[in-house]
């Protein structure tokens, strides 16, 4: 059964409120939710119900119609870049506040069109604002490498004077489901704590999937989300609140979560920049989370952005705060500016790195627009000189099994008890995640390291396939890098996700990723290949789910991928895949 709660169909809750711990329907708390939120809304920023109902009629909002909605001193800031931003802000040219409210307006937009924010916090990050630009004006210099960057984060992080739902209904108006704790708008997440004394600012917290377990958005609290490139795809997740929000600049960076793609494969279906990095280089301290003491095979936090020159800047600036003397999982290791620098020959000239390169992992082939994505970035790198080498490591099927036994082996009883707290159901987007009672059975110790021994041995495959191309490049070096699809569409089409492997094998190897966009699906162009025969039956409902005309105008995405903790190299390799594209793009190659 479905029913109408503030313009958006969710499913009616199979159980009936009134218990001491549900005082409301929880379709009355999530409506009062939205309320509290969308109050917080300045009146001058709130758009005419006509634009609104234009919007959800476009195709895209991305380009001439989001744009034309803003006036100009908003456009001209908000399409700044991080590092073009902050030299602004360092010599004075724009202040804190003018930034802050700039990109507070065009969240605001973005929020009343997509409902990607579970938390607004504008009146208290114009107050930092203020408060740094009082501070530069005494000293004269800046008080920290972000100062005066608006920034916004998913609803797992805490920040001090906003709540945290993580999309349970259950969760509003307490932490983390527990009521009178004292916690409730007073804790923050390490992370919050590193990136305030940077002098960023917090402008709000997006939306995020029921549970974490979804390759797309969609909770009881604000419904759907879709892509703004494309409304008629999902905008990915977990993380996608926040890849809209990066999409639609409503913030200079976003920061999200990733176990097993959701940070990666948003950003590809929503055409932005994204680092996942390996664990231990960016703190996930007092952070909110499903499953929380599966320490094996951990969740990360992402960067989500505009350029590579972002992403380094603001893990280079997460590192200068030395994390590791805070939180005792992060890894001793500064920001390595070595790590960046461009070997050498004896000659002085510059010694260009052997790259993998995997088209498709024998498993699942990518859709014709992924495939184009890859052709354009394989051409251009041959082109700026680079030895590419088929990349054949071992299976991602077999990561695959082993991701879903050491991420869910548990059964998921903390995902049920958070629905039993309001009675809400689970979306459908997390169907099968449960029994039909509850939780699934949890695994037994015992098979549970015999899958940890297993993860061990794969690791240890993989690295010794990695270290023995140095066999087969012309430097005698093994690959710097691979570079694979991001996932096997190019957006995603509700309820047809079959295969994630590209990205979870990468949290199996805790190895870091980049996510570079390359194109858009094009349907005059990214035809079915009559020729193409599946390498297995989820290969085929995959590609009997591609359809042309409905991926049109989605985004295209390549991941880069290194070794653990290369997250220097990784995204300096990064920058010279985007130059060399820009160069092959430009025909100036």
């Amino acid at each position: 059964m479905m029913e109408c709660v503030d313009g958006m169909h969710l499913a009616s809750s199979g159980y009936a409120a009134g218990s001491d711990a549900r005082t409301k329907p929880w379709q009355v708390v999530a409506a009062e939710k939205r309320q509290a939120d969308f109050a917080k809304i300045p009146p001058e920023w709130v758009l005419a119900p006509l634009v609104v109902a234009e919007a959800k009629m476009r195709r895209s909002l991305v380009g001439p119609f989001f744009e034309g909605l803003l006036d100009d001193e908003t456009r001209r800031i908000t399409v700044m870049d991080v590092p073009e931003l902050f030299v602004h802000i360092s010599h004075g040219s724009l202040t804190a506040v003018q930034v802050v409210t700039a990109f507070s307006k065009r969240a605001a937009y973005i929020h009343q069109l997509t409902r990607n924010m579970l938390e607004i916090g504008f009146d208290m990050a114009l107050k930092r604002a203020r408060e740094l630009d009082e501070y530069f004006r005494v000293h004269g210099i800046p008080i920290g490498p972000l100062h005066g960057i608006p920034v916004t984060v998913k609803d797992q992080f805490h920040i001090r004077g906003l709540e945290t739902s993580m999309a349970f209904v259950g969760w509003i108006g307490t932490f983390e489901g527990k009521k009178g704790t004292g916690k409730e708008k007073h804790f923050e997440s390490e992370l919050i704590k590193e990136l305030h004394n940077l002098g960023a600012v917090m402008i709000g917290k997006t939306s995020l999937v029921q549970s974490i377990w979804s390759p797309e958005t969609s909770n009881n609290i604000l419904g759907y989300l879709w892509s703004p490139h494309n409304q008629r795809l999902s905008s990915g997740g977990s993380s996608g609140g926040e890849a809209v929000m990066q999409a639609l600049r409503g913030s200079a960076f976003g920061i999200g979560t990733d176990i097993g793609g959701s940070v990666s494969m948003p950003a590809s279906y929503n055409g932005i920049f994204s680092l996942k990095p390996s664990s231990g280089r960016i703190s996930m301290k007092d952070v909110a989370n499903t499953g929380p003491g599966q320490q094996v095979m951990p969740t990360v936090a992402g960067i989500m952005g505009h350029s590579i020159q972002t992403l380094r800047l603001v893990l280079k600036s997460l590192l200068s705060t030395e994390p590791w003397l805070y939180d005792p999982y992060i890894v001793p290791l500064p920001w390595r500016d070595a790590e960046e620098v461009v070997d050498k020959d004896t000659r002085g000239e510059e010694i260009k790195p052997a790259i993998g390169f995997m088209e498709n992992d024998g498993v699942v082939t990518p859709h014709p627009p992924v495939r184009r994505a890859l052709c354009i970035v394989k051409e251009a790198l041959r082109k700026a000189g680079y030895q590419l080498l088929d990349w054949n490591p071992p299976s991602n099927e077999e990561s695959l099994q082993i991701h879903g036994q050491i991420a869910r082996g548990d059964g998921c009883p903390d995902v049920w008890e958070a629905l039993q707290l309001s009675g809400e159901p689970e979306v459908p987007e997390i169907e099968g995640l449960f029994g039909p009672y509850g939780p699934r059975e949890p695994m037994s110790l015992r098979e549970y390291q015999d899958v940890v021994v297993h993860m061990r041995d794969y690791r240890n495959r993989y690295q010794e396939y990695w270290t023995s191309t140095s066999t087969e490049t012309e430097n005698g070096r093994p690959v710097e890098v691979f570079i694979s699809p991001v996932t096997a569409t190019a957006g995603l089409l509700p309820d047809k996700f079959f295969y994630c492997e590209y990205t979870s094998c990468t949290n199996v190897l805790d190895y870091p990723t980049v996510v570079v966009p390359v194109t858009f699906a094009d349907e005059s162009v990214d035809k079915m290949d009559p020729c193409f025969k599946p390498f297995s039956e989820t290969d085929r409902i995959n590609m009997e789910a591609y359809d042309p005309s409905s991926y049109h105008g989605a985004p295209a995405a390549v991941q880069i991928v290194g070794r653990r903790l290369s997250e220097e190299r990784l995204l300096a390799m990064a920058q010279r895949v985007v130059d060399a594209l820009k160069r092959h793009m430009s025909g100036s190659d």
